[in-house]
């Protein structure tokens, strides 16, 4: 695990640096060429550099262990930054439209050669970002969000690459803005996934599941009569939780543990569930809903107060 933490840091401080070194360059070759593509790969890098700092520092965070303060642990730490990361891009990706309109508009001078070579120097050093973020993207969303960043770097590293040949060849300097304006919305399309994702995990959404499949399972399984008010949220894209209320024939309890182990291997190996918690019943509860919604909330503390009178 230590092994792992400091490879992590390793590859985050190589990512690190190659950004910052290529957001300088690129600011100074966008200056001198006149090009607003090199320019806005260069305020794309400055931020890349930002958000790869503010998802080493999630990825850190989330490495704690559960405490009192926070009995789930610090796993969300990692999904605040994607949101952030993506938020950030989308932004940026509105700034350069915007300024993308005003040189189609007014269009300016281009040195496409220097546009050439500083964009050449941009795609090798994102293509190796990409490459070193790449692994580490496939089951965490922080690191897909960075790894997202530097992937449209690499991408619009490539449409600078060619707009500096149309410049070259046929004097076209209109291709530069609009490069910038097919990126830009590129970026946002890939961004946004990201952001409803991280939304939907901080509200303690539900991932697609067939309620009435797992229900059905459930009961299934002998001895369980009803099942209700279930709960299912993710702690993060790769844990998901599940509580409910489960009505039992009456039993001893050393008998409804075997009972309890079946249902977990049921949900973690079909639903892919990590956590259960069920609150055993008998009666109680037999005839409610699936899903508590208000409505019956409000039932059961009409109901718990017509108890307690008696």
């Amino acid at each position: 695990m230590a092994d792992s933490k400091e490879m992590t840091g390793k590859k985050f401080f190589s990512v690190t640096m190659l950004n910052a070194g290529i957001t300088l360059v690129e600011a100074i070759g966008g200056i001198f060429s006149g090009s607003l593509s090199l320019v806005s790969d260069a305020f794309h890098n400055l931020g890349d550099t930002f958000s790869i700092v503010i998802s080493y520092i999630a990825h850190r965070i989330s490495q704690r262990d559960e405490d009192e303060r926070n009995t789930f642990g610090y796993g969300r730490a990692q999904i605040l930054a994607a949101m952030l990361n993506a938020l950030l891009l989308i932004v940026l990706s509105v700034f350069l439209v915007v300024e993308a309109a005003k040189r189609l508009s007014h269009p300016e001078t281009i040195n496409g050669e220097l546009m050439m070579v500083v964009a050449v120097i941009g795609l090798a050093a994102n293509l190796a970002s990409a490459i070193l973020m790449h692994r580490g993207a496939k089951h965490n969303m922080n690191m897909k969000a960075t790894y997202l960043h530097l992937l449209s770097d690499t991408l619009s590293s490539v449409g600078v690459i060619f707009g500096a040949l149309m410049i070259q060849w046929y004097n076209v300097t209109m291709i530069d803005p609009i490069i910038t304006i097919i990126v830009a919305i590129y970026i946002t399309f890939e961004s946004w996934p990201i952001v409803r994702n991280s939304i939907t995990i901080l509200m303690q959404g539900a991932p697609q599941m067939d309620y009435d499949a797992i229900k059905a399972d459930l009961m299934s399984i002998d001895g369980i009569t009803n099942v209700h008010h279930i709960h299912i949220w993710m702690i993060d894209e790769n844990r998901i939780m599940f509580s409910a209320h489960i009505n039992m024939r009456d039993m001893l309890l050393s008998e409804a543990e075997p009972i309890y182990r079946q249902i977990e291997r049921l949900l973690a190996t079909k639903y892919g569930i990590c956590h259960v918690t069920l609150q055993a019943e008998d009666v109680r509860g037999r005839d409610e809903d699936m899903i508590l919604n208000e409505d019956l909330e409000q039932q059961l503390k009409t109901r718990q107060q017509g108890n307690s009178k008696e």
